[in-house]
């Protein structure tokens, strides 16, 4: 049985999961328009259960409906707001990641080893490991601003969908090894409620993860203009 077959005997979660993947996977181009019609009759499911994952995918800003124009994915980002959105990033989740890492109590620690750790042994498995990256990666900044116990932090940044915008992107670390690496260090500091080593290790898996990702607007030797230095993203 096809993908698509398996569609058709499904709703709208399994359509959401299916056309969420292949915006992220670029499988559906950036900045171009979605019809309902032609969709339905590639999955061989109604208007209903398209148009309800339209909507949800609408809330991960990514799709947007334009009236009398109908839907369209929206664009990949441009180096200005990559940089507007790691300068966002590095002034809340640094003090995030020092936040969970003081609270002794409710010290996420544990689990974000654990999910590493679990990440890891999958991911050797997996042949969607870039899915599965992504899935791993909004979980565990996920966790560390929960810990933080600020509610406005933690939606300031789930209100971006950063992971899934980056995830579009560009493929920065498809091995995953940098990541593993820096977020192995978060999790230390956090585990040993070191929050002066929590907040310097997010910070530079920020930074790294910036330089990586800057790395899709590279012409030759060219990386574009600098971005601000006021959160040293430098």
């Amino acid at each position: 049985m096809t993908a698509t077959e398996t569609l058709a005997r499904r709703g709208s979660a399994e359509v959401y999961a299916y056309l969420r993947a292949q915006i992220l996977d670029l499988g559906i181009p950036p900045d171009s328009k979605v019809n309902i019609d032609a969709l339905g009759r590639e999955l061989g499911v109604s208007q209903t259960p398209i148009r309800e994952a339209l909507h949800q995918l609408e809330g991960d800003n990514l799709i947007v409906k334009t009236p009398g124009r109908g839907y369209r994915t929206t664009p990949l980002l441009r180096f200005e707001q990559l940089r507007e959105m790691f300068e966002l990033r590095l002034l809340i989740e640094p003090w995030g990641a020092r936040a969970a890492a003081v609270n002794r109590l409710s010290n996420p620690g544990r689990a974000l080893e654990s999910g590493l750790k679990n990440y890891i042994a999958d991911s050797a498995i997996n042949i969607n490991a870039r899915h599965l990256l992504v899935s791993h990666d909004m979980q565990f900044h996920d966790q560390i601003l929960s810990a933080s116990h600020n509610e406005f932090a933690h939606q300031a940044i789930r209100a971006t969908h950063c992971h899934l915008h980056l995830f579009r992107l560009y493929p920065a670390d498809w091995s995953s090894e940098q990541t593993i690496e820096e977020h192995a260090a978060i999790v230390e500091a956090v585990r040993d409620c070191d929050p002066d080593a929590a907040e310097k290790a997010m910070h530079d898996h920020l930074m790294g993860a910036y330089h990586r990702f800057a790395g899709a607007f590279a012409q030759e030797h060219d990386h574009g203009p600098r971005p601000s230095t006021a959160v040293r993203l430098c």
